[in-house]
């Protein structure tokens, strides 16, 4: 080979090799910037998610060990057990739009949630075991069951807005049951049961509460009282900062549906195209080739009209 010719082919090789030298690296790090698609297990199992966060909460899941600090919009999921800091505020919606907001030091465990748009057999159960959260009960409470359970009582409730004290255990102070009238004005029902199921009482009107004290017999007693003043504007205070968590969840909830009503038509896009791509022609198909109901496979050779006679 002529130096010309070498020189010539040499320079050839060095404009492709820094060309592709630069294409790879370029794709890689495009790839490395794509941001990875959260588990579709995971976004099935979301059952509720953070809309309002002041200070710090932590959040105590069935597989971990150890508290983990939530942040505004992180999912909520059954089994998990939330838990307010000093002087901080929780807001949480559930898919349902039901919302709780926890003042400090307030603890709930969500331990039922159930809800398919349409059912009858929808149902919940939260249980507020110190501190004070208020919730608007939505979906579930009118298709279904929705239950909040305490130390000492369990509540049945029917579609409205309430506030559940319960005292650190060993403090000064009586767990109490309040119902308050919806920002549309609608008062509900919170009907009060002890933990061995026998009904205490009902509450039928707005700004009414219980008080819970042990009875005669050393049985719970349900005990009606008129709320404080100074009780009542702290009250007011709780429930607007629920109806704020409350108008954010609701958008949260309406978004996770829209989410999940387009992953569904995508899985059934998906399915269709699979079936599609194996076509009537896989054998292992209904109806293909020396599949199940299917037309016998072509013999190979011929055998048609137009096999070629022998001897001609």
């Amino acid at each position: 080979m002529k130096r010309r010719e070498f020189m010539a082919l040499l320079g050839g090789a060095a404009a492709v090799w820094p060309l592709a030298s630069l294409l790879r690296p370029r794709a890689a790090r495009a790839q490395a910037q794509t941001p990875p698609a959260p588990p579709a297990q995971a976004a099935d199992n979301q059952i509720g998610q953070v809309a309002t966060l002041e200070g710090t909460a932590t959040v105590t899941r069935a597989s971990a060990a150890a508290p983990a600090a939530l942040k505004l919009n992180d999912a909520i999921f059954k089994n998990d057990a939330l838990q307010t800091g000093a002087n901080s505020t929780l807001g949480v919606t559930f898919d349902d739009e039901t919302t709780f907001s926890l003042s400090a030091n307030t603890r709930i465990v969500v331990d039922e949630f159930v809800y398919q748009e349409g059912s009858s057999g929808n149902a919940a159960l939260f249980t507020v075991t110190t501190g004070t959260a208020a919730f608007v009960a939505s979906l579930v409470a009118q298709t279904g069951d929705m239950k909040i359970a305490t130390p000492t009582a369990s509540l049945g409730i029917r579609g409205t807005t309430g506030v559940v004290d319960v005292p650190a255990r060993g403090g000064a102070g009586e767990p109490r049951i309040k119902l308050y009238a919806d920002t549309d004005g609608h008062v509900g029902r919170i009907e009060v049961f002890d933990r061995q199921g026998a009904q205490l009482g009902a509450l039928t009107q707005g700004a009414s509460a219980f008080a819970l004290r042990p009875g005669a017999g050393g049985r719970l007693a349900a005990v009606p009282f008129q709320i404080p003043p100074q009780e009542a504007a702290r009250d007011r205070g709780v429930l607007q900062r629920l109806a704020t968590s409350h108008a954010i969840g609701r958008q949260q909830a309406i978004q996770r549906r829209q989410v999940r009503e387009r992953n569904r038509q995508q899985r059934q896009r998906n399915q269709l195209r699979e079936r599609n791509r194996q076509g009537p022609n896989n054998p292992r198909q209904p109806g293909g080739p020396g599949g199940p109901g299917g037309r016998p496979p072509p013999r190979r050779g011929g055998g048609g009209p137009f096999r070629r006679r022998q001897g001609h």
